[in-house]
């Protein structure tokens, strides 16, 4: 590995941009494609529920696979850019196919969006555990860290908000007084353009930062594949060492919990503004955009934050944050103390409160990823191994696990609050009072009172500033020893 010169802007902005395409995935998933099947095209909550579950667990099953032939991966384009190059094409189709389903019955509906998620959810493991291995990479010093990681979830939320954009500002703006996000012939078109960006971008950024790969560590392992059975019982044998960091098991712990609370909330998040709050698309398109612009402005000083009060505590307040966020306005409309449907109070009042919310979470997401990649440095020390992937992808694995079990709960849930289906159900005068209240409960404080637990697992990271740049100074003694060995 050559010594590498600063990381410059252009370097971090295509790096950043890669990430776009997570967030485009993650708004199409998280917003449109559980409403689309359940809502619009009939399909059984629990199906709906049951496919997108199944999905997220084969793709969490992917994540350490991925992370480890990549961590191990050998050739003249480095360890990371194999794969961002090679997964960009089929990660467009994959997604095209989840918006474009035939005339189908309802298990053949069930089906389709199964196949098609899991296809677009194991390519985009393909660019996702690669890109963040990599940001890892770019740089060791400690606050540096934090601004990469900053771009990223910068271009991330620029992602959610080109997505919503061209979701509800265009395919599924209301017209003629009907309602868009029941048109069933607008998600198709949605699901081309959204392809092409997301394909777009991932080699946009390979290419941005191609110029890296002579600086990045390179595996000098003869060999690069020896087999499937070979590679799983590789990657068993990583995360295991994983797992045997403390600091790193209890950040995992906390993940967990975060994530099954996003699945819930990501999977009721259009049933609450549909019904709940009763917001048109316009409405719509100025709730989903008010966390990434919070989240924009917020990766701007992340790193000062992270100077001045320590990564720990941006976890922990940036968890509160989203928490009372969550919960406030549910509780507050209980009680009766809430601007009515319908009126600008209640509208602005929620897009002040969502943008207060990205603001203040996405000091969590930055400040996160960054100790990840100090513990990485720490567990290289330890054991002489450089794992980037298979760090990022155990944390990607509890993503997708734990969200695929929020996304089954909130289809249970669902069921049991006896939500009635189909497109003629339109407003909140077509849904009993009590299963609306029912709705809010779950969305709100019930998921969310396990944030409490989120943060006292949080609260066991104990490598600051000071013990990384100890563990920077040993590990330069130590490559330097390794390389006249």
């Amino acid at each position: 590995m050559q010594p590498a010169p600063p990381i410059n802007f252009s370097t971090k902005l295509s790096y950043g941009l890669g990430q776009a395409s997570e967030g485009i995935k993650n708004a199409a998933f998280n917003v449109f494609i559980f409403f689309y099947y359940a809502q619009v095209l009939g399909v059984s909550s629990f199906y709906t529920g049951i496919a997108m579950a199944v999905a997220l667990v084969v793709d969490a099953i992917t994540d350490p696979v991925i992370g480890s032939v990549s961590d191990n991966w050998r050739g003249r384009y480095g360890r990371r850019h194999p794969f961002l190059y090679a997964a960009a094409l089929p990660l467009g189709l994959a997604l095209l196919g989840l918006f474009s389903p035939p005339a189908l019955g309802e298990f053949g509906l069930f089906l389709w969006l199964m196949i098609f998620a899991i296809l677009t959810r194991i390519c985009i493991t393909m660019v996702y555990i690669p890109h963040i291995s990599l940001g890892a990479e770019l740089t060791e010093d400690f606050h540096e860290r934090t601004t990469v990681v900053a771009y990223r979830y910068f271009c991330s939320y620029g992602g959610h908000f080109l997505a919503y954009g061209l979701g509800f500002g265009w395919f599924l703006a209301d017209r003629d007084g009907h309602p868009g996000v029941f048109n069933v012939d607008s998600y198709m078109p949605l699901g081309a353009t959204l392809a092409v960006v997301v394909a777009s971008v991932v080699l946009i950024s390979a290419w941005g930062t191609h110029g890296r790969i002579p600086y990045l560590i390179q595996n000098r392992q003869e060999e690069r594949f020896a087999g499937v059975l070979a590679v799983m019982r590789q990657t068993l044998s990583e995360a295991r060492e994983a797992f045997g960091h403390r600091t790193f098991r209890w950040l995992f712990a906390g993940i967990l919990l975060v994530f099954t609370m996003v699945g819930v909330d990501t999977a009721l998040n259009l049933y609450m503004n549909t019904y709940f709050w009763e917001l048109a698309s316009t409405g719509n398109f100025l709730f989903f955009i008010a966390t990434p612009i919070g989240a924009l402005l917020g990766t701007m000083f992340a790193r000062r934050l992270n100077e001045l009060f320590g990564k720990k505590p941006s976890v922990v307040y940036g968890t509160l944050w989203w928490a009372l966020c969550q919960t406030v306005p549910v509780v507050l409309r209980l009680l009766d103390w809430f601007p009515q449907n319908h009126s600008a109070e209640l509208l602005w009042t929620l897009i002040f409160i969502k943008f207060v919310q990205g603001l203040g979470v996405v000091q969590a997401l930055v400040s996160f990823n960054s100790m990840i990649a100090d513990i990485v440095d720490e567990h290289e020390l330890t054991t002489g191994k450089r794992q980037e992937g298979i760090f990022f992808s155990a944390v990607s694995f509890s993503n997708k696990v734990t969200t695929a079990l929020g996304t089954f709960v909130a289809g249970i849930a669902l069921k049991l609050i006896a939500w009635p289906q189909g497109s003629d159900v339109l407003s909140a005068a077509d849904i009993p009072t009590q299963t609306l209240q029912w709705l809010g409960l779950i969305y709100g404080p019930i998921v969310t009172g396990f944030a409490l637990v989120c943060i006292y697992c949080y609260s066991k990271h104990d490598l600051d500033k000071a013990r990384h740049d100890e563990i920077l100074a040993e590990l330069k003694v130590m490559r330097a020893s390794s390389l006249q060995g």
